[in-house]
């Protein structure tokens, strides 16, 4: 695993230019779908114009942006009232049928941008965890392998520690922890600061300190992997953090004995 890995529902909603763009088209998609269709209506039944909308709130909701798929199933249901309903060209209703499309209208799609959107956080889960796998795979070959020095294995494994918990920095001293202010991440996974266990998923890593993944051997501690989060606050799952501790435990394989290891850092 090379470079630094975003694990994002969508790399497109990350981009300010895209999200308008789609936030637009979100919006105008259906007034243009609906003007079309006006121009058959004797044809063109309600089920049939919902079905075509409800594909846009689709299309919306395949980028991501929950904002852009629910302002696509409104718009939808406005722009059907206004060119498919009686009284046309009127934000008025006066069929019970037609507002009951509409109202199925918006509802069905806001139903199917929450299905869709669950899919893209599935699907990002599943991203997330082959990342971790390859991360353990890639400093279990090291180790394995027994030709890599201690050093290489280390430079690995730090990098995976600082993908895997999305930080700036992770860097691998040698010997016990002896930093102080820091807090540690158990075994566990559990981030203990000043004696007290911090809910990291919900107030995130410490931005004012250090935070120590111990390196140990028994009871012996050979290093420990020095992270850094210091100018954003992150948020990491227990799952990444478990991931830490695993990677940070492979590591004590590649020490003969509890002795040197340089120290190294990625950025």
């Amino acid at each position: 695993m090379t470079g630094r890995m975003r694990f994002e529902p969508s790399a497109w909603a990350q981009a300010g230019w895209w999200t308008t763009a789609v936030r637009v088209g979100a919006a105008i998609g259906p007034l243009v779908i609906c003007a079309l269709l006006a121009t058959d209506r004797r044809d063109i039944t309600p089920v049939i114009a919902v079905l075509v909308l409800v594909l846009w709130v689709v299309a919306a909701a395949a980028t991501a942006d929950r904002l852009a798929a629910l302002i696509a199933a409104v718009s939808g249901g406005v722009w059907f009232d206004f060119f498919l309903a009686r009284p046309y060209h009127q934000f008025a209703i006066a069929d019970t049928a037609h507002v009951v499309a509409t109202v199925l209208l918006v509802l069905i799609g806001i139903a199917v941008a929450e299905l869709a959107l669950w899919g893209h956080r599935q699907q990002a889960g599943a991203a997330r965890r082959s990342g971790y796998l390859d991360g353990l795979l890639a400093s279990a070959a090291a180790i394995r392998e027994g030709s890599a020095p201690t050093r290489a294995v280390t430079e690995i494994a730090a990098q995976q520690i600082a993908d895997t918990l999305d930080v700036e920095r992770s860097t691998f001293v040698d010997g016990p922890i002896r930093d102080a202010p820091i807090a540690v991440l158990e075994q566990d996974g559990t981030v203990v600061r000043g004696g007290r266990r911090v809910d990291v998923t919900r107030i995130g890593l410490p931005t004012d300190e250090y935070i120590a993944i111990p390196v140990q051997r028994g009871q012996a501690v050979l290093g420990y992997f020095r992270v850094s989060s210091a100018t954003h606050v992150r948020h990491p799952s227990s799952e990444q953090c478990r991931v830490a501790v695993l990677l940070a435990d492979q590591v004590a394989g590649a020490f003969g004995t509890a002795s040197s290891a340089s120290s190294v850092s990625t950025d």
